[in-house]
């Protein structure tokens, strides 16, 4: 019996150890086989060489500035080379401290990571190496299985075969999210401490570091204690991995980081503009290469002007609101309410300080001598009481007393009532200094553009993208009113007409018999509802004399002037009557623009543009006004955009029409444009019911139109014409817009003539003779009388005096 046991031990033990082996085998088999049936699914490691990830299209103008990103991710490439050393050992001590020695797992850490887990009874620790990150990143999906587990070990394995250390380091440290919209080390920098990375230091690359375990939990922004206790982390271990001294490490963790992102106010200024380049680039492009493609967009916006334009379309805004009077508050906050606005503003204000400039809400809190007192965020303001004069100035009552504005009262403001304020000055200490301001209720809109390239060089088509989105510059069709009158007058000066002939403004009856029987009359008025007699075409144009045009568009034929304001642009359907004289069909600011700019530019017309190069990722020029940006002309994917010009009056007719806008601003309802003390040719236009109002005119370089008026059409209020509503506008966009232009005077064709005439009759007089006017003429249309030889004239049957004489 003993022997058999002796006898049974040793086949026991080899029985054992076959089974084992078995076991081991087939375990063994097993592994072979799931490597082999998962390896044949994985994606190629060889693609991360050429690795292109989703970057941003740049949208920049004509100076090179960056006036719109688009983007899925907000990333920007940069080498490893131009990352500072530090950051790179910041992320390995963090991340991944034995990187430079593991072949893509490390198992070591893995092991650590499990123990740590079984402790906390959930998972507080990852085990996964920088390789496997990028693996999970940029191969697999981000599900939690052990299959992707699997596939992540195998491709981290395969990428430390094919890549270098550095060229991983390139693709983690770019591919990252870093939070708040950031994506790589780039973006990030710009995103919490307005620097490129190469400027980065010890302390804002460890606290950069410290972010891709949580960016949320850990934002500089939001929490900023609990990312300087990770920054601590992230120095701890950089110290113990011998990559900075404990010196480095205590002065970056006691350094007060300065956390604010690089904020690119051109974003907001140049909306509108770019929102319409982003449209075509998508309606041409696609969305995938637009977002994700990392296109660069040259356009000719002039951020300078754009930036004047912004201004001007604002104030102007703001100050047609305070002359129609200070509104009621809507939004009345008790005691907690307060409080609990006032803490959620200055965490705002952590991220985007405000600045001098700026308007931003505040809640009244009471009165002094000084003037009104109100707070926002954690500071105080005071609204010194001339600011707030234009309002009544307000009177301060009771939390809970409705805002209101009794007849023959001062307007009243509630404790806790929510105000919008104008920052003036930021004290070191004490009360900020403030406007009372108000969101305005009408709507305006600038377009700039050079006349003779068509090259739009501003937009602004609203108050605020922010609000309201739509571009009134582009999809607003408005009644262009008085503005309408040049582009008659230029119909008319191609029919005969000239600067110097007389037409008499007296009264007009029009009688229409309606479908029902009744007789229906238009009577039409100048705006000062008064009648002139006789008036040189010069004149009328520049008092902008309602009845005389008419009178005009009567002569010249309505389906002659349609006919005609087609050739210079309009498209928008023209009501073929006698109302058209007064602009009684709607029309976009961007059709006035381009209408006009045919007389600027001389009688040609060209087309409105917008971009000038498109590159792709590589550089490659996609398109291009420029033929010398293909030298062997475009080849397939490529387009040349090139500018039509169109000869559609002459020469001399576009020349006098711009010399009879230069008198109505010397002599008309365009006088506020004198203050640019140089030529500029300009009309005023308003409708008679004050809904819109408009001011176009042009240097010779430059051409802008200006108009205001409420998106749900009502009056814009008592005298709010267009020489009050929409002029100063344009005259402050053309002051900033022009100061570095020279000054420059309409180019005078060589056959125009010029003769001396007497003003009030339109003939000529001896060069000598007393209030002699220099008349401006097209070839055979100067008067051959003298004004010596005629009698003053009579009011006849028809309007215009001995046309076919002069």
């Amino acid at each position: 019996m003993p022997q058999n046991k002796k006898n049974f031990r040793p086949l026991l033990l080899r029985r054992a150890l076959i089974v084992g082996g078995l076991l081991l085998l087939l375990a063994l088999l097993l592994s072979v086989g799931a490597y082999l049936y998962v390896a044949k699914s994985l994606p190629k490691v060889d693609t991360l060489a050429d690795y292109r990830p989703p970057i941003i299209t740049r949208v920049l103008s004509d100076d090179g500035s960056v006036i719109a990103e688009l983007f899925e991710e907000r990333r920007i490439v940069v080498p490893v080379e131009r990352m500072p050393k530090q950051l790179v050992q910041a992320f390995v001590a963090a991340e991944d401290s034995n990187f430079f020695k593991h072949r893509g797992i490390d198992v070591l850490s893995i092991a650590r990571a499990a123990l740590k887990n079984i402790e906390a009874g959930g998972i507080v620790q990852g085990g996964s190496t920088i390789t496997q990150q990028v693996a999970k990143s940029l191969l697999l999906t981000p599900e939690r299985k052990f299959e992707r587990k699997f596939k992540e070990a195998i491709l981290a394995y395969r990428m430390e075969k094919r890549l270098s250390k550095e060229e991983i380091l390139h693709l983690y440290l770019n591919q990252i999210f870093l939070g708040h919209g950031a994506y790589g080390v780039q973006a990030a920098a710009e995103n919490y401490f307005s620097k490129d990375v190469d400027d980065l230091t010890l302390a804002e690359c460890s606290m950069l570091a410290g972010l891709p375990k949580a960016p949320s939990r850990y934002s500089p922004y939001r929490y900023y204690e609990r990312a300087k206790e990770r920054q601590s982390y992230v120095l701890g271990r950089m110290v113990k991995e011998g990559f900075v001294t404990q010196e480095d490490a205590d002065a970056a963790g006691a350094e007060q980081l300065q956390v604010r992102p690089r904020v690119n106010q051109h974003l907001v200024n140049a909306a509108y503009f770019t929102e319409q380049v982003r449209r075509y680039l998508e309606e041409t492009y696609g969305k995938e290469l637009l977002y994700r493609g990392g296109l660069e967009v040259q356009t000719s916006m002039n951020l300078k002007m754009q930036l004047a334009a912004q201004t001007a379309v604002q104030a102007n805004l703001r100050d047609h609101d305070k002359r129609q009077g200070y509104r009621p508050v809507q939004s009345l906050l008790d005691a907690a309410e307060e409080e609990i606005f006032l803490a959620e503003q200055q965490a705002a204000f952590l991220e985007k300080p405000p600045l001098v400039g700026d308007l931003i809400e505040a809640v009244v809190s009471g009165s002094d001598a000084q003037g009104l007192l109100v707070r926002f965020g954690e500071h105080n303001g005071v609204i010194p009481w001339a600011a707030a004069a234009w309002a009544g100035p307000p009177q301060v009552v009771e939390r809970g007393v409705e805002s209101s504005k009794p007849r023959g009262q001062h307007t009243r403001l509630p404790i806790g009532a929510r105000i919008q304020v104008g920052i003036t000055t930021l004290p070191a200490q004490g009360a900020w200094q403030l406007t009372l301001e108000q969101v305005p209720e009408a709507q305006g809109a600038l377009l700039a553009m050079d006349p003779h390239t068509g090259q739009i060089q501003a937009m602004v088509g609203g108050y605020d993208f922010r609000t309201s989105q739509f571009n009134r510059v582009l999809q607003a069709k408005r009644l262009p009113g008085s503005a309408m009158k040049p582009l008659i007058y230029a119909a008319a000066l191609d029919k005969g007409y000239s600067p110097a002939t007389v037409i008499l403004d007296t009264p007009l009856i029009f009688k229409e018999r309606m479908p029902n029987g009744q007789i229906k009359e238009w009577k039409p008025k100048n705006y000062s509802k008064r009648f002139y007699g006789p008036v040189p075409l010069r004149v009328a144009l520049a008092k902008s004399f309602n009845v005389i045009t008419i009178k005009i568009l009567e002569d010249i034929g309505v389906r002659y002037f349609v006919n005609y304001a087609r050739k210079l642009g309009i498209t928008s359907p023209l009501d073929e009557d006698l109302t058209l004289a007064l602009g009684s069909s709607a029309l976009t600011p961007m059709e006035l623009a381009r209408s006009y700019a045919v007389l600027a530019n001389g009688g040609v017309r060209v087309s409105p543009t917008y971009i000038d190069r498109i590159r792709d990722r590589d550089g490659q020029v996609l398109e291009s006004s420029d033929p010398a940006d293909f030298p062997s002309g475009p080849q397939p994917g490529q387009k040349l955009h090139g500018q039509k010009r169109t000869r559609v009056i002459t020469a001399e007719t576009a020349y006098l029409t711009t010399n009879l806008m230069e008198s109505v601003v010397q002599h008309g309802t365009g006088a506020r444009a004198k203050v640019l003390n140089r030529p500029v040719a300009g009309k005023t236009g308003t409708t008679n019911d004050l809904k819109d109002a408009w001011f176009i005119g042009y240097a010779p370089q430059l051409l802008a139109v200006s108009w205001v008026g409420y998106d749900q059409e009502r009056p814009l209020g008592h005298k709010e014409t267009g020489s009050r509503a929409a002029a100063p506008a344009w005259v402050s966009f053309m002051q900033a817009a022009l100061a570095d232009l020279p000054i420059e005077h309409f180019p005078v064709p060589d056959t125009i003539e010029f003769r001396p005439i007497d003003a009030r009759t339109g003939l000529l007089v001896p060069e000598d003779s007393q209030d002699v006017f220099i008349e401006a003429f097209a070839p055979n249309t100067a008067p051959v009388r003298y004004a010596l030889e005629e009698k003053t004239p009579q009011a006849q049957d028809f309007f215009r005096l001995d046309l076919d004489e002069y």
